[in-house]
């Protein structure tokens, strides 16, 4: 994965934030949408890119475009730099490979001292109890 190749194929587009803001609100677009064609991408390798499709399912349009939001600060370029990096953030996520768990056996020594303790135990218990005459 080549980030700075990546990052070229990234497409921003600054939108006016919601909610209260004063005079200004109106006039400044600060909030900065990021889209990343995931299947379309040449930075990413065959094999990536169906390992992020399957992981970012759920964060993907039907295109198979990646869209964040980022309206966080009162600047525009901040804006850009925070998504930017929670970007990056969520492609090097979604290529790790989690590691193949082996199934151990169960030592026998374990077992022996289990069956063991399971006797002792019953043989204290039989003790308890009232002798049968």
């Amino acid at each position: 994965m080549d980030k700075e190749k990546i990052i070229s194929e990234l497409n921003y587009k600054a939108v006016r934030s919601s909610g209260a803001g004063g005079q200004n609100v109106n006039k400044v677009a600060s909030k900065v949408v990021l889209s990343f064609d995931l299947l379309n991408s040449e930075a990413l390798v065959e094999e990536e890119k169906t390992l992020l499709e399957n992981k970012l399912s759920s964060r993907l349009t039907s295109e198979g475009i990646l869209i964040l939001n980022c309206d966080e600060d009162r600047s525009q370029l901040k804006n850009k730099e925070i998504v930017t990096k929670r970007f990056l953030q969520i492609i090097t996520q979604g290529l790790i490979v989690p590691k193949i768990r082996k199934t151990t056996k169960v030592p026998k020594s374990v077992i022996r001292k289990r069956l063991k303790d399971k006797k002792n135990n019953s043989e204290i218990k039989q003790n308890r109890r009232k002798p049968d005459f």
